[in-house]
């Protein structure tokens, strides 16, 4: 079956259409986050952070599926809109903490109406968002390891 050139027409990739449909959703995020002053690998970073209030770089990097060379700008600029705090660790000086600053703690709120919106602009039902996301997560993991 894969031995012919059908193999290679990009309908059959299973990599095509999730590289689109993500670059596509990505898209629809950008007006919604232009309000909140965020790009949408600095929103993935807030979730994070409104969850957890507080994060090692490390852990931050690994739930993000992040380096820290894209981390690091990232911060940077979450850091000068004055959104996120960076320090030391008391425990261990080699362990970068990420904080919420009030202002962060308060775009949470700003941030709630974000994933209704996204919800709308999908048009998938609830069940057909969670088989898909479960799928999305098994792949991810597979492919991490």
């Amino acid at each position: 079956m894969w031995n012919n050139d059908k193999c290679l027409e990009l309908d059959r990739q299973l990599c095509f259409p999730m590289y689109a449909a993500s670059k596509e959703i990505v898209r629809k995020y950008t007006p919604l986050l232009e309000p909140l002053g965020l790009t949408y690998t600095q929103y993935i970073v807030m979730l994070v952070l409104w969850e957890e209030e507080v994060v090692t770089m490390r852990d931050l990097g690994d739930r993000l599926y992040l380096d820290s060379g894209t981390l690091t700008p990232l911060l940077d600029k979450l850091e000068t809109k004055r959104l996120i705090k960076r320090s030391r660790n008391e425990d261990d000086e080699r362990t970068l903490d990420i904080a919420l600053t009030k202002k962060g703690i308060a775009l949470k709120e700003e941030a709630r109406k974000i994933p209704k919106k996204i919800g709308r602009c999908l048009r998938l039902s609830p069940r057909e968002a969670y088989e898909l996301s479960t799928i999305l997560k098994k792949i991810l993991k597979r492919t991490s390891m």
